[in-house]
């Protein structure tokens, strides 16, 4: 596949588009701290670096590694209490794109590209920070939890089946990502300065160092 041929990008948001970790990991506090105030978390506090693993699971899986064996009312509470510290933040301000980022889009809107994300965050959470930092730049926002999919393999699958015109492109920062774009039939580019692992991007067509490096392979 050409890359000049790409006509529909899908990007990742967390870890390739936005700096999640100002945002979520004070969230991620506030939430545990508020379950163990109510007598609903017992276990030791995870560290920044397992929360930083987190990112770019979907809830379930979060919550599954972070509160193994909790009840369904206890994981209701948790997404709850997420979804309120994470919009809580967003509306001062906290958490901000990657350096370049918005420039880019901008501009490979501008060529004709059409830009999409696909996330396995919740759709209230990954609603409000395209519209809060990205405003009018992607012609679809699609989520795990509003598409209620189990793995960013089938959440991407529906973005391909709805704009099925022309080659695609994915650009992620963990392993998901490139499954995803792989299992879809995209040119797959893994983001190096996000949460993933090095070796999570092994099987990426592209990787980038910084998000403007984007613009050498579609400009």
């Amino acid at each position: 596949m050409q890359k000049k041929s790409i006509k529909t990008i899908i990007f990742d948001l967390d870890g390739t588009l936005f700096q999640t970790e100002e945002l979520a990991i004070p969230a991620f506090y506030d939430t545990i701290s508020r379950l163990r105030n109510e007598g609903l978390y017992e276990s030791e506090i995870p560290e920044k670096e397992t929360l930083l693993s987190m990112f770019g699971k979907t809830n379930d899986q979060i919550w599954a590694e972070l509160l193994p064996g909790a009840s369904s009312h206890v994981i209701e509470k948790a997404d709850e209490y997420m979804l309120h510290y994470e919009m809580l933040r967003l509306k001062r301000g906290e958490g901000n794109p990657y350096p370049g980022v918005v420039e880019t889009l901008k501009v490979l809107k501008k060529e004709g590209y059409r830009l999409c994300i696909a996330s396995n965050g919740s759709e209230i959470y990954v609603t409000g920070v395209a519209e809060y930092y990205f405003p009018g730049l992607f012609a679809a926002v699609y989520s795990a939890g509003g598409y209620q999919t189990n793995s960013k393999v089938e959440l991407v699958r529906l973005i391909v089946e709805r704009f099925n015109d022309g080659p695609m492109a994915m650009v992620g920062d963990r392993s998901s990502d490139i499954e995803a774009g792989k299992k879809n039939g995209l040119l797959t580019i893994g983001c190096k300065y996000g949460f993933g692992r090095e070796e999570e991007l092994a099987g990426a067509d592209y990787v980038i160092n910084n998000f403007t490096q984007i613009r050498e392979l579609f400009l």
